[in-house]
């Protein structure tokens, strides 16, 4: 009998747990027999490797051969274990030398005639490595996105025949390296196009600086999508910590990550026609959402109205913890969802209501349905909830341009810089015990905020999340005080959102 253990990694979301695929060659007539709870890919994968190892010029062991991927209760996806089964097949034959056998981990696919080719999740999967103490050889199509993680030694090759060479010492591979720098986008477009809409702009500022979630109303054609579209460029620069946790949830979803995106902020953009499972993830694979996909960066709700109840409904708990968990009968897996919501919504159905035409002609209780879309709940969650007026042609036309996004960009970096010297996080981030130690109200300020609170009936988070606005406006300012200027400012971007909710 002969036997061999090959490290490799299995994925449940961002974690990548460690999958020791084991190989038993027995006598007996010509069997191969997979266990572990594989699904089709991975089943197929004895097809692929037999034909790979046949055409590198190995012999396929005539014998019974059993791959046991364990551990037994963790279902097993994608075709990321070929390599690590045709390498264990190999050693368990005694065809290569499998002395540094347990010093390596494997991923990847293989193709008949033993090429490999790239597997998703490559970061998470190297990171795991790292840390218990594993170099792990990947396919070279993804091997930078792995050597992302420092801490890992990470090789990339690109057929099975470098990877045995590699094992034996004949030819070892080369460690691969990647050089990355954090850098903001350039690619998104100006602020400096957008005149008029001056609060809008202001409204802006204030969530980039402290990473507050947005809602703007208006009719169509006000620049409601305009000011979203412009929005990641007056953001921070994402700090290596976020860039490695944005890279490692791009890595395990199906989009193609490239080491060119390493630092960028996500900006998310689903049409309203997207399910739940599309927004919060889900699905027979348990894939991330847009919600996940937007981690780090800024998920765009347009006409954020015409969204499903339930849709929008999905998004209550990621806005309030930064995780969202998506549940099955065999399993539940948890992503990270901390992403800064920026929505727009007409102010009626038609869209006209308030319009300087006149030319709306919908009933209250038209319009009460209409703006109902919006669960108060989910509303009380938003920071900034502001009104952006339509701006006649003469106006635009007398309007100078808009200040750029650089120069934005630059305030709100201060700004940022502040929060995190005085409390490691931005100001929407920050316990409610840390804000109130670090927003403290002077009395006439604490009497408005009392008075705002009655006449609009705002709840407990209402409440503090005003204190976070305001807070941020300080810092914006340059001032450790909360001044009773930026409470009031603070207070009315909740206008329409207490009157209405």
């Amino acid at each position: 009998m002969a036997f061999a253990v090959v490290c490799t990694r299995a994925l449940v979301g961002v974690a990548a747990p460690l999958v020791q695929v084991e190989i038993h060659l027995a006598n007996g007539l010509p069997q191969f027999n997979m266990v572990g709870l594989p699904d089709t890919e991975v089943r197929e994968s004895r097809e692929r490797v037999r034909a790979a190892l046949v055409n590198c010029g190995f012999q396929f062991p005539p014998r019974r051969v059993t791959v046991n991927l364990a551990p037994a209760d963790l279902p097993k996806q994608s075709s990321r274990f070929d390599l690590p089964i045709a390498i264990g097949i190999l050693a368990a034959s005694g065809q290569i030398n499998d002395r540094t056998l347990h010093l390596h981990e494997f991923a990847g696919e293989l193709a008949l005639s033993g090429t490999l080719r790239p597997v998703r999740g490559a970061l998470p999967m190297a990171v795991a490595a790292g840390k218990d103490g594993r170099k792990f050889v990947l396919p070279w199509d993804c091997a930078q996105q792995g050597a992302l993680a420092r801490s890992t030694e990470v090789y990339g090759a690109r057929h099975l025949m470098e990877v045995c060479l590699h094992l034996s010492g004949e030819q070892p591979l080369s460690p691969v390296r990647v050089e990355t720098e954090t850098r903001h986008d350039q690619s998104y477009p100006d602020m400096a196009d957008v005149r008029g809409q001056l609060r809008a702009r202001r409204a802006l500022e204030i969530a980039a600086a402290g990473g507050h979630h947005v809602l703007m109303k208006g009719p169509p054609g006000t620049g409601k999508s305009m000011l979203a579209g412009r929005f990641p460029g007056i953001c921070p620069p994402l700090d290596e910590q976020e860039a490695m946790e944005v890279a490692a949830i791009q890595s395990a979803s199906e989009e193609n990550f490239s080491t060119t995106q390493w630092g960028c902020r996500p900006f998310r953009q689903p049409h309203h026609a997207a399910t739940v499972a599309a927004l919060a993830g889900g699905g027979a694979r348990s894939a991330p959402g847009e919600a996940s996909l937007a981690h780090g960066g800024i998920l765009h709700l347009d006409e954020m109205t015409e969204f499903t109840r339930s849709a929008l409904e999905a998004l209550r708990e990621p806005l309030e913890t930064g995780v969202i968990s998506v549940s099955r009968a065999a399993r539940k897996v948890t992503y990270p969802a901390r992403f800064q919501l920026v929505g727009t919504m007409n102010p009626c159905p038609c869209g006209f209501l308030g319009h300087p035409s006149g030319q709306c002609h919908c009933s209250p209780q038209q319009v009460a349905r209409y703006l109902n879309r919006i669960s108060g709940p989910l509303l009380d969650r938003i920071d900034l909830v502001l009104e952006v007026p339509a701006v006649s042609l003469w106006e635009a036309r007398q309007s100078q341009d808009g200040e750029p996004s650089a120069r934005v960009r630059e305030r709100v970096v201060l700004a940022v810089q502040r929060q995190k010297e005085r409390q490691e996080q931005t100001n929407a981030r920050v316990p409610v015990a840390a804000l109130l130690r670090h927003a403290v109200l002077e009395q006439c300020s604490q009497d408005l905020l009392s008075r705002a609170a009655n006449r609009f009936s705002l709840s407990a988070r209402a409440v503090h999340r005003i204190l976070r606005v305001a807070r941020t406006v300080a810092d914006l300012r340059g001032d450790e005080r909360v001044r009773m200027t930026d409470l009031a400012e603070a207070i009315s971007y909740r206008g329409w959102a207490c009157s209405d909710g």
